[in-house]
């Protein structure tokens, strides 16, 4: 199983092909995912460190994110990865938002 690794947090393992978003929210992350994973709001979005991810679909490429930036509403876990939300619940103090789905 591919291992996450987070800035602070303990690193986990999830089940490979799980979205990144519930992959961190279920490990107990924060993350904020205001539009429910559809790829609208940018709230999800994390900077990768390490680790692979398939290329960016229409949806990520229309959000003209900052280099080193995905929407892990996005993307799936297939090897390990080391990444950093870049907005959270506890430091925006924002609703997380509806569950995105698997």
């Amino acid at each position: 199983m591919p291992k996450v690794e987070v800035p602070g947090f303990e690193p986990f393992e999830t089940t490979e092909g799980t979205k990144l978003v519930l992959a961190l929210e279920d490990n107990g992350i924060d993350i904020l995912h205001r539009c429910g994973g559809k790829a609208k709001c940018t709230t999800c979005r994390v900077e990768v460190h390490q680790g692979d991810f398939e290329p960016p679909g229409e949806k990520e490429l229309a959000k003209s994110l900052e280099e080193g930036c995905r929407l892990s509403c996005q993307i799936r876990v297939t090897s390990d990865v080391k990444v950093t939300p870049k907005m959270t619940v506890s430091s925006t103090g924002m609703d997380p938002g509806p569950r995105p789905e698997k």
